[in-house]
């Protein structure tokens, strides 16, 4: 019996030494942008924070909206936390999920892959399968993804009065470099 014991301890040592860390959002950022027929509206924000578990294929990625900066003026940056995003009642944005395809992270390579899970904006989840491209350099990862949001999704209304200076339709590009915990 202690013989036993002994090498389901040793399987136990040897099964977390090869598991594969967690990797986090060391350098991460957003940026979107409404191309409206009388307006184009650009913001960003570098406090993308986030975690990717290659072995488990899951992540969760998140950011607050009051952090984005740009905009064209300090008004409309204001109308976009009060009166759309409503920031004090839905501060963050979130994407939790998994990985569709496999990464084996322990080689330099480019992989195209696909997140799917759950997209909450304005308190309103969607279920989305975003591409994404997986750079993995010198035990560094990096992530970069181009979608769409579409603000009746999430239900942000926006006023008839400036209906012709905010798109309906939001591209948004995030981009993220990976360390391991």
């Amino acid at each position: 019996m202690r013989m036993i014991r002994w090498i389901l301890f040793f399987c136990l040592i040897a099964a977390q030494s090869v598991a594969q860390p967690i990797y986090a959002v060391r350098n991460g950022n957003i940026k979107f942008y409404s191309d409206a027929p009388q307006e184009l509206i650009k913001a960003y924000s570098g406090d993308l924070n986030g975690a990717v578990d290659f072995s488990k294929k899951t992540f969760i990625f998140r950011i607050g909206i009051s952090s984005f900066e740009g905009f064209n003026s300090p008004l409309q940056r204001e109308h976009f936390n009060e009166n759309y995003m409503e920031t004090n009642v839905f501060p963050l944005a979130t994407f939790t999920g998994k990985v569709i395809e496999s990464i084996d992270i322990s080689k330099n390579d480019t992989y195209r892959i696909r997140a799917k899970g759950k997209l909450k904006i304005h308190g309103i989840e969607q279920e989305r399968i975003i591409p994404a491209t997986v750079n993995v350099k010198d035990g560094k990862v990096f992530i970069h993804s181009d979608f769409t949001v579409w603000l009746a999704d999430h239900k942000i209304k926006v006023p008839r009065v400036v209906n012709n200076k905010l798109s309906q339709e939001i591209h948004v590009e995030m981009y993220a470099e990976l360390n391991a915990n």
